[in-house]
């Protein structure tokens, strides 16, 4: 039984992987998230396992967005912005009309 919300994969992977869409390196992206590049690895491959194709092409410690992980990448950035947006609204005690 899946129990997931919204039918998203385990939302760390989504994290790892906007962190190392945003950097395109494994070395940045642990470092920022103090995880190992081993690790960083295996959540995208959970990603990758579950959308069943590649959303980077790995160069070393750099990487490259293929075009679903281009997709990918652009709307978790804008839902990110957003988020942060909305976040910064209700810190400062307004309210979000999003």
């Amino acid at each position: 039984m899946d129990h997931r919300y919204y039918g998203l994969p385990f939302l760390g992977a989504v994290e790892v992987f906007e962190a190392l869409a945003r950097h395109l390196s494994l070395t940045l992206a642990a470092s920022e998230l103090n995880l190992t590049a081993a690790e960083i690895r295996r959540q995208i491959k959970v990603i990758e396992d579950e959308l069943g194709t590649p959303v980077f092409v790995v160069l070393g410690a750099d990487v490259m967005l293929t075009g679903p992980g281009e997709d990918l990448y652009s709307v978790l950035a804008s839902i990110f912005s957003k988020t942060c947006n909305v976040l910064r609204t209700i810190k400062r005690g307004g309210h979000s009309k999003m």
